[in-house]
């Protein structure tokens, strides 16, 4: 009878004191990660922290489309739309 591996679904680390972390085996497993792997973190407003394995073209489209949408971000803009 083989034995089901159990995956725990919480971490922790310690930031050292340039707040770097490892990130943990069972994570860099589940995840795919080698050295030199791009990871993204994306903070919801919750503050749930989201971390996956990116690329750098996912990187690169994800700052321009910030820059396009920062075009929303007036005083006049919050203004006439915080009613909605």
């Amino acid at each position: 009878m083989r034995k089901k591996r159990s995956f725990k679904t919480r971490y922790s680390t310690r930031l050292t004191s340039k707040y770097q972390a490892t990130i943990p085996k069972e994570i860099r497993e589940h995840l795919h990660l080698k050295s030199g792997d791009q990871i993204l973190y994306e903070v919801l407003p919750d503050n749930t922290v989201i971390v996956r394995k990116t690329s750098p073209l996912d990187i690169n489209y994800l700052q321009d489309l910030n820059k396009t949408m920062n075009e929303w971000e007036s005083g006049e803009d919050e203004e006439a739309y915080k009613n909605l």
